[in-house]
């Protein structure tokens, strides 16, 4: 059988090629300019936030003076990553659930096209019903972004796929947020370490996957991160079911690096640009 072809949108020159900074986290505290020179002399024009909430700040800086300072390394901040909030009692601002109105102020400020809710704590993951009232915070939380042009997203890890009373959490999330308001960004690695399909995925939901992290698993009884291309998660299928979820961007995110995080994204980018775009 022949390969699945690639999208045509995918080969083209002007490719967005995405880095979650989370990936670089500890050059980005030391020294950001330094951090973001560094990744776009690598190769990314695109990178996703990480630290805006609890701080209000984008690493350290305000939307104008980061956002001057990403301009000047010919970078674009399409996304950022934020936390619900419910487990910090109103302790952490900058969350969906305390100040998100200043948060998607300031995410419009910056040009971002996406705020993504990241991660939900242990204590934030009550069950199904408890899946089904924070649907209907994101959907509260998506119309405030929706206002400023921002489209809201849910970031998975695999939690969400241990079934609880019959039921994916990720499911009651999809099928409790309004479809247009609410899309998701698929983390591949989390998605097949818990066993899915994101090509599945992707036809019982077409077009709620607008974003996606890139983020290989390696061949090893431990499933530990590893570089793209390194390891076994098929990305040319992947991506050759773009169309079908309604894919817009990828953010190449290594939670774990051997060692130093800059030489693993050089091995993600090389084998993105020659094989993938």
């Amino acid at each position: 059988m022949a390969a699945p072809s690639i999208p045509a949108f995918l080969g083209t020159a002007k490719s967005t090629i995405g880095l979650q900074l989370y990936t670089v986290r500890d050059a980005m505290q030391a020294d950001p300019a330094s951090a973001l020179a560094k990744v776009a002399q690598i190769g990314f024009n695109s990178v996703e936030g990480a630290t805006y909430t609890n701080t209000e700040k984008f690493y350290g800086m305000d939307p104008k003076i980061f956002g001057a300072l990403l301009k000047k390394n010919g970078l674009v901040m399409r996304s950022c990553h934020y936390r619900l909030g419910e487990d910090t009692q109103g302790a952490e601002k900058g969350t969906i659930l305390n100040d998100w109105d200043r948060a998607v102020e300031d995410a419009h400020m910056l040009g971002l096209k996406y705020m993504v809710c990241a991660w939900l704590s242990p204590s934030e993951r009550k069950g199904l019903d408890h899946y089904k009232q924070m649907a209907g915070q994101f959907n509260t939380a998506a119309e405030k972004c929706k206002a400023t042009g921002i489209q809201f997203c849910y970031h998975n890890h695999d939690f969400e796929f241990e079934q609880q009373d019959g039921k994916y959490p990720y499911d009651v999330i999809l099928d409790n947020t309004d479809k247009d308001l609410v899309k998701m960004e698929m983390d591949l690695y989390w998605v097949n370490k818990a066993g899915q399909d994101p090509v599945k995925l992707f036809g019982q939901h077409p077009g709620r996957f607008p974003l996606w992290h890139l983020k290989d698993m390696d061949n090893t009884p431990a499933h530990a991160f590893t570089e793209v291309g390194n390891g076994v998660i098929d990305f040319k299928k992947i991506f050759a079911n773009a169309d079908k979820a309604g894919f817009k961007y990828f953010f190449v995110e290594q939670d774990k690096c051997p060692g130093d995080p800059f030489d693993s994204i050089t091995t993600s980018i090389n084998y993105i640009k020659k094989n993938l775009v």
